[in-house]
């Protein structure tokens, strides 16, 4: 009986040598170090393609906008994680890296997904308009919140919002997704009455699609920038600890109905 072939086992990003390392097909020592910024290095990781001088200034600004948002549920993971296990660092960023959902930052694949499935890769509609309303209708006939609109705290604007959308235009990377994704708002408060900013993951999503990123694969930039916010705020709660003052803060007021209990 012949045997089945085995699968042919291969990448194409990086290789080592013991004088050479290549990633890319470009030499890390003399061709990246000195020559790149971590957002174009990170760009040619993923795409194995130098980015222009538009596509590293969006993705530069889109990395930028994903870094850092206060005291969000992540954030206050990763301190709280830190403060159980200091020696290890990674767990506690690991542990804020997790809280990146549908919610917190993952929602800019919710938002390129629903543009992305609406408008596929290379394909134009001749009434974005007519789509937009589609979408939200599909969505509201679902139940379901559309990704991408909404913050509990911008309103009635993100302001990270209209910067990357300017940006997108600056940069040549303001087409049909970014116009799609403007209508679907402004026909999602028209059905709902309520305000619905586009938010940040909503634009990103948008720019994204206009880049071709692939819907699965842009929550991963979340992840790479959030990384880096995690680590200030796990730098901060080492100088400056916080992490048990909240625990104990919540102890104290999620049971004090019991001890106060006759």
């Amino acid at each position: 009986m012949p045997r089945t072939p085995k699968p042919v086992i291969r990448s194409d990003i990086a290789f080592s040598t013991p004088d050479r390392i290549s990633v890319r097909g470009r030499d890390l020592p003399n061709e990246v170090l000195g020559h790149m910024n971590l957002g174009d290095f990170a760009y040619l990781q993923l795409t194995g393609r130098e980015a222009s001088a538009q596509q590293s200034a969006m993705f530069n600004a889109i990395l930028i906008t994903l870094v850092e948002h206060g005291m969000t549920p992540s954030a206050i993971a990763a301190r709280m994680t830190y403060a159980g296990a200091p020696e290890s660092l990674q767990a506690a960023v690991a542990a804020g890296l997790c809280g990146l959902g549908s919610v917190f930052v993952g929602s800019m694949e919710g938002a390129c997904r629903m543009l992305s499935e609406a408008l596929p890769a290379g394909t134009k509609s001749d009434d974005l308009e007519q789509l937009a309303r589609d979408t939200v209708a599909s969505y509201k006939a679902r139940d379901v919140s559309i990704p991408g609109l909404g913050h509990p705290l911008h309103k009635p604007v993100d302001p990270r919002t209209p910067r990357l959308f300017q940006l997108a235009a600056d940069n040549g990377m303001s087409g049909d997704y970014v116009k799609l994704m403007q209508l679907i708002g402004a026909q999602a408060e028209r059905q709902s009455g309520k305000s619905l900013p586009i938010n940040a993951t909503g634009a990103i999503g948008a720019i994204c699609c206009e880049f071709g990123f692939p819907w699965r694969i842009v929550r991963g930039f979340g992840v790479m920038a959030r990384a880096i916010g995690l680590v200030g705020h796990i730098m901060e709660e080492a100088e400056r600890p916080m992490a048990v003052e909240i625990w104990q803060r919540v102890e104290d007021e999620a049971s004090a109905h019991l001890r106060e209990a006759p």
